[in-house]
């Protein structure tokens, strides 16, 4: 084996949480490098997850508008096709240029990237494809995570997909079955129910979306309802016969009783997501896991071996690329000896269909589960003028706050562009503001902001407009 350069630190992993960990290190002065074998940087986000995926919905929301939605504002659309191949180059152009973005920051900040599967072989050692070892002052696994199988269902990427082959399909589907109800099940299963495909979603549980706010879940239910998404809840998928021409999934009541089949051609597997930690050598050199396969660490992203740490879908918490990112930030300073902080009261979700879905902090379940006492403010888009000018009036924005305080405690939100009108909640309870303060900040006419501003005034029923 050939002994190659020391670094202040080595980053195993190239996606969101790695590469940025990688990025702020070298801006305090480290020598860094950054161990990924894929062919290209950005991880699983950038290549073949988040990146991806906005394209395609942002291409089949623009779709679906000009077949169903641009007569209302007197725009005519004759003789509307699709071009698939078109789309599917829309969304291979986006990744190429993020991913040689994150290539060109690489060499601005000279990381340097090394190319291959990384292995844990030493407190201060990585060895990249059991050939090249490197030294490293400290060592920050992140692996991201991988899609969780099913038993009973095999994917190949072709007919059953997890969400990799979901981006990449060559036809639209006559019929896809999501089996999965939660952020990745119902964004893919939106974009090919968009341009053409009928889709039923198989959900274990008993809602969608569970970690949500329960109002949001039933709106959101209600919404893709009426957009025609079917919805078998409470329901296992229990096996699968593949054919030549359609594949017939057995399915039963979660709680057991007589089951029944579906026949589709092609099935998404959207279950969740598992760490990747398997390969990497941790074991051989002591880093605990957990129950989960999740690497332990503490308040400091520190492993149990001094000099190894860990970020983003290999520990604790949401599998989030922003949560991935501020983590890599946080622990690349603390290694710098400054005093790098996630706030994980405010790490917003979101739910990119159309309408979209978008939550930060304390759900009204929990608060209600926690005993902890609090008024709720909700309000309309069908009240906001804004909301009318664009024919997107469905959903409402929801805030939370406590009794006694007006501390802002949490805000759910499904409507248009919810995913950015979070983040005004996100700003509030990262200074630790009240609903007060969301409610007497200014906010420009006409917005769909408002009906933020006009939800927290509800809390103390001082609502202008409903």
């Amino acid at each position: 084996m050939s002994k190659e350069q020391s670094y202040d630190l080595v980053v195993i992993g190239g996606g969101p949480g790695g590469y940025v960990c990688a990025i702020r290190a070298a801006q305090l002065g480290m020598k860094v490098a950054c161990v990924e074998k894929r062919e290209t940087l950005g991880g699983t986000c950038l290549n073949i997850g988040c990146i991806p995926s906005k394209a395609l919905l942002q291409a089949s929301e623009k779709y679906e508008e000009a077949k169903h939605g641009l007569g209302a504002f007197g725009v005519k659309v004759d003789k509307l096709s699709l071009d698939l191949p078109g789309m599917m180059g829309h969304k291979d152009s986006v990744v190429e240029s993020n991913v040689k973005g994150i290539e060109f920051l690489f060499k601005k900040h000279k990381i340097d990237w090394l190319k291959g599967t990384g292995e844990v072989t030493g407190k201060s050692e990585v060895t990249i494809d059991g050939k090249t070892k490197v030294e490293a002052r400290n060592i920050v696994i992140a692996t991201g995570s991988g899609h969780m199988d099913l038993p009973g269902l095999e994917v190949d990427e072709k007919r059953i997909v997890s969400s990799t082959g979901a981006l990449s399909l060559s036809k639209v589907p006559k019929h896809m079955v999501v089996v999965g109800g939660g952020y990745i099940g119902l964004e893919m299963g939106s974009v090919w129910q968009r341009l053409g495909a009928e889709v039923t979603v198989v959900e274990f549980l008993d809602r969608l979306v569970p970690g949500m706010d329960s109002d949001i879940s039933k709106q959101f239910k209600r919404t893709l309802s009426k957009q025609g998404m079917k919805f078998k809840l409470s329901t296992k998928v229990t096996g699968a016969k593949v054919n030549k021409t359609n594949i017939k999934l057995q399915v039963e009541p979660a709680k057991g009783g007589d089951g029944e089949e579906i026949t589709c051609d092609s099935v998404l597997v959207a279950i969740g997501r598992k760490p990747y930690t398997e390969g990497l050598g941790l074991d051989k050199v002591g880093v605990e896991l957990d129950e989960r396969g999740r690497v332990r660490t503490d308040a400091h992203y520190a492993t149990s071996v001094e000099g190894i740490y860990a970020i983003g879908d290999v520990i604790e918490g949401p599998m989030l690329a922003h949560k991935a990112e501020e983590e890599g930030v946080a622990v690349a300073e603390i290694l710098a000896g400054q005093k790098g902080h996630v706030n994980y009261e405010t790490v917003p979700g979101i739910v990119y269909t159309w309408p979209e879905v978008a939550s930060v902090g304390k759900t009204e379940d929990a608060l209600k589960e926690e005993g902890i006492e609090y008024n709720v403010g909700k309000f309309p888009f069908s009240a906001n003028g804004r909301a009318r000018a664009m024919n997107a009036t469905e959903g409402f924005v929801k805030v939370l706050a406590d009794k006694a305080t007006d501390r802002l405690l949490g805000a759910h939100i499904i409507g248009p562009d919810a995913g950015s009108l979070v983040h005004e909640a996100v700003i509030t309870m990262e200074f630790g503001g009240s609903a007060e303060d969301l409610a007497r900040a200014f906010h420009g006419h006409p917005t769909l902001n408002e009906v933020v501003k006009e939800a927290a005034m509800a809390v103390h029923g001082r609502q202008l407009h409903s």
